[in-house]
């Protein structure tokens, strides 16, 4: 009893150091963009033990956690904007799928806002400049534990900006927490931002370990007392950085070093514990989705046994309804017509129809076919992975990117390169896991437009995972055969507008071109 009572003391101290740490991101963030905040702690006072580094970077990954699925904002800018998704009642989310991003309604004015990313910017840079008062009050903390835990506030500071850019475009660019004294930065070029963001997560991923607590040669030790369990999947490694590095340059155009980053995840995953999932895994409640694991490239778990789970900020509560859950209707659905032109190929192990029109594998990616509103399930945690439908609370994890991911950018890398033989080859590398007979299918594919196929793919494999959206622009890049969507890209139109509150506050910010 005396050891678990100390245990939740322990664990009670480290969630009051993350909110502490929190509060000073948030405080600082809001000085550097607004006027009207002031700072409410001085950060010195929290920088003086083991303890508080380990709530440090442990609160700056919160933050990013936050900062992704407030407002469920994750899945909106990445799936829902795309208008393949519907929407039966809620009139924002129609609002977003009709590309009318400054319509006033509060879900459209927050995700509007960019202040939450600015608070992991700030929860880096303080950390980063406080760190070593650590280092020289508690003999505990190793100078190998700092190197790490620099490396990953860098690592999540740089991602910021690179999730930014990929949404507004040009962005105030604070790299110091002192530059809080300024109420007003105008934005920063986004080629600069990302030319900074990469060697950001270059510098990064010299000092990241492939794995935690289990004697990898750059973190050799438990890292914070804990077993390489506690860590896997919850932290960013080696590979993470070069996975983050190849959908950087992918977002850039610059496809030589896709194909560099992403060779070295495949080279190296399984030095993280990676590897691919399979279609019943992918879908399963207590599947890839559920908690933590290894497989999870970059992403942001919660976990059922600690409490950590919600009915909000997770890609349930937009998809989930009758039969899977009591909600009567869904807040997005994907029309029958959609799923089956979207899903093609015969002895796709993810969904498909049998002769008589009826789903196969009923229940992984889709469920209610034949009702008025087909269920998207292919995520569905719901409480600790179990499947009554009573209740709505779910601890999905939520992922930016996995193997499978990494495997097919680089398939489009190597397309773009003209290499297309190599890139059908990585493309089966993942159909070849995802369909019955992946010969009969390699016999059939139509290889006179590789990378149509190549993004046909990512769009069943990814899709509800945040990715579609930023895929489209990449794809219409290449192929500029889409003179509408190509005016979006040349207008500026795929950014969101500013929130009117930021410009308001700050006479050096401007209204993105196509939102004025």
């Amino acid at each position: 009893m005396e050891t678990r009572n100390k245990n939740t003391s322990s664990k009670m101290k480290n969630i009051l150091y993350i909110l502490l740490i929190s509060l000073v991101a948030f405080s600082s963030c809001n000085k550097a963009l607004e006027t009207d905040s002031t700072r409410v702690v001085g950060e010195k006072n929290a920088w003086n033990t083991v303890e508080d580094a380990r709530s440090g970077i442990l609160g700056v990954y919160a933050l990013t956690r936050a900062a992704l699925s407030d407002n469920n904002g994750h899945w909106i800018y990445g799936d829902v904007r795309t208008g393949e998704f519907l929407s039966p009642k809620r009139q924002d989310l129609k609002a977003v799928i009709g590309n009318n991003l400054n319509a006033s309604y509060p879900v459209l004015e927050s995700l509007s806002d960019w202040t939450r990313f600015y608070a992991i910017v700030n929860g880096a840079n303080v950390f980063l400049e406080n760190v070593a008062h650590v280092k020289d009050t508690d003999k505990r903390y190793t100078t190998n534990n700092m190197t790490v835990d620099i490396a990953q506030a860098r690592f999540l500071r740089a991602f910021a900006y690179f999730y930014m850019v990929r949404i507004w475009g040009d962005v105030p660019f604070i790299t110091s927490s002192d530059e809080g004294n300024f109420a007003n930065k105008p934005r920063e070029s986004q080629a600069r931002i990302l030319a900074w963001a990469e060697q950001e997560i270059l510098k990064a991923a010299n000092d990241l370990p492939f794995i935690y607590s289990a004697g990898d040669v750059q973190q050799p030790s438990d890292y914070y007392n804990e077993n390489s369990t506690r860590w896997g999947g919850a932290l960013a490694t080696k590979n993470t950085a070069y996975a983050i590095l190849a959908h950087l340059a992918a977002w850039n155009g610059d496809y030589t070093n896709v194909s560099k980053y992403a060779k070295f995840v495949e080279d190296n995953y399984s030095k993280s514990g990676g590897g691919f999932t399979s279609s019943t895994d992918l879908s399963n409640s207590n599947g890839f989705f559920y908690n933590k694991n290894t497989r999870q490239m970059f992403g942001f778990n919660s976990d059922y046994g600690h409490v950590d789970g919600s009915s909000t900020g997770h890609i349930e509560e937009l998809t989930l309804a009758e039969p899977v859950t009591t909600k009567s209707v869904p807040d997005i659905y994907l029309p029958k017509d959609s799923i089956l032109k979207y899903f093609n190929i015969a002895k796709d192990q993810r969904f498909g129809v049998d002769t008589l029109g009826q789903a196969r594998f009923d229940g992984r990616y889709f469920t209610n076919l034949n009702g008025k509103y087909p269920i998207f399930s292919k995520i569905k945690v719901i409480q600790g992975g179990g499947t009554d439908p009573n209740f709505r609370y779910f601890t999905s994890a939520l992922i930016f990117t996995r193997l499978e991911d990494i495997v097919l950018l680089r398939a489009e890398a190597l397309s773009v390169l003209g290499d297309q033989n190599g890139a059908l080859n990585e493309l089966l590398v993942v159909q070849g896991r995802r369909y019955d007979d992946i010969n009969a299918l390699a016999l059939s594919l139509n290889t006179s437009d590789v990378i149509k196929l190549i993004f046909e793919e990512r769009h069943r494999e990814l899709m509800g995972e945040g990715s579609r959206w930023y895929d489209l622009i990449r794809y219409n890049k290449i192929k500029q055969n889409d003179a509408k969507f190509m005016n979006l890209i040349n207008s500026g139109g795929i950014y969101w507008p500013v929130s009117r509150k930021l410009i308001s506050q700050n006479s050096l910010l401007t209204q993105n071109a196509y939102w004025r």
